[in-house]
């Protein structure tokens, strides 16, 4: 993998950023692209690397980068608003389309997590892009939130939330809160344990966030404009044991969406803890990506025909 700097800016912020390219001295230019957009409190140094390692070998190139307010990015710190990073994920796409390396006319996306909505509420605005992939994704902030949760912590959470509107409009400022009060990762053991001993390596993982961006998780519903995609290709990959984010978004994404669309559930797989580079669940999610994008992109350059996809729909 040959990887350079590729910052550009979103809403006249900063971006922190890599193009990450084929090892082949360019023979494959210009390449299709895959932007992984990742998921809370992610940063570009877990997954969407992780995901360019994988995908880079097979002939695409893939821009990771920190979305505002993350990393080495310029924005505010704690603000983790969905709504603003689809803006992010629009401005990669705009860098991605003046790069004479990059085909403009193959790009897709690639969530996680809150990231896969992300990228469907970008896509589905933003006709450059040709195809959509949402792995153990939300599909509804308020619905996922609420499943987080117990009664009690629901409440607390609501409350709060509610309180800070009023606060945040007398004085401008929202209160900072553990991204772990919003996002609940105690009633997941695995996913929890993952958190502990892997996400916490990248510098910054875990830091606060703002009860203003709670609300707007609570509006933020990709579900409600996923129908643009088509005629566009998306794909829905989900743990069928998630208990982050349950199966229920993957099916209510699947089944607000139009055709193209394919659906699968990995039997036996939680949210994330078999997000390692030599894990065979992740190896064969890599395979089915690389499938899923091989048939999406108009045909040009030695793109690998990966595996295809299975699954329902489509």
């Amino acid at each position: 993998m040959n990887s350079h700097p590729f910052p550009f800016f979103s809403s006249g912020m900063r971006l922190d950023a890599d193009l990450h390219l084929p090892d082949d001295d360019g023979v494959g230019a210009p390449y299709p692209v895959v932007v992984p957009a990742s998921g809370y409190q992610g940063l570009k140094v877990i997954h969407p690397e992780r995901f360019a390692r994988a995908l880079t070998a097979r002939g695409y190139a893939v821009v990771a980068f920190d979305y505002r307010g993350f990393g080495a990015s310029e924005g505010e710190r704690g603000r983790l608003v969905p709504q603003e990073w689809a803006e992010d994920v629009r401005a990669a796409v705009d860098r991605v389309s003046a790069d004479d390396l990059l085909d403009a006319g193959r790009i897709g996306l690639l969530g996680w997590g809150m990231g896969g909505g992300v990228a469907v509420a970008e896509a589905a605005e933003d006709p450059r892009v040709r195809a959509v992939a949402a792995v153990n994704c939300i599909s509804d902030g308020t619905r996922s939130t609420r499943n987080m949760h117990d009664d009690a912590s629901w409440r607390s959470l609501l409350d709060r939330v509610a309180r800070d509107r009023g606060q945040r409009a007398a004085n401008g400022r929202s209160e900072i809160t553990s991204p772990w009060d919003i996002v609940r990762l105690d009633l997941d053991d695995r996913t929890d344990g993952y958190v502990g001993e892997e996400l916490y390596k990248a510098p910054g993982f875990g830091s606060g966030v703002s009860l203003e961006s709670a609300d707007m998780l609570l509006r933020f519903s990709p579900q409600e404009v996923v129908h643009r995609l088509a005629p566009r290709p998306l794909l829905v990959v989900h743990g069928a044991e998630n208990r982050l984010h349950r199966p229920e978004e993957a099916r209510a994404l699947y089944d607000h969406a139009r055709e193209p669309k394919r659906l699968r559930l990995i039997e036996g797989a939680g949210h994330t803890e078999w997000m390692f580079d030599e894990h065979p669940t992740f190896r064969e999610l890599v395979e089915e990506l690389d499938g899923f994008f091989a048939e999406a992109f108009p045909a040009a350059g030695p793109v690998s025909a990966g595996a295809g996809c299975a699954g329902a729909g489509g």
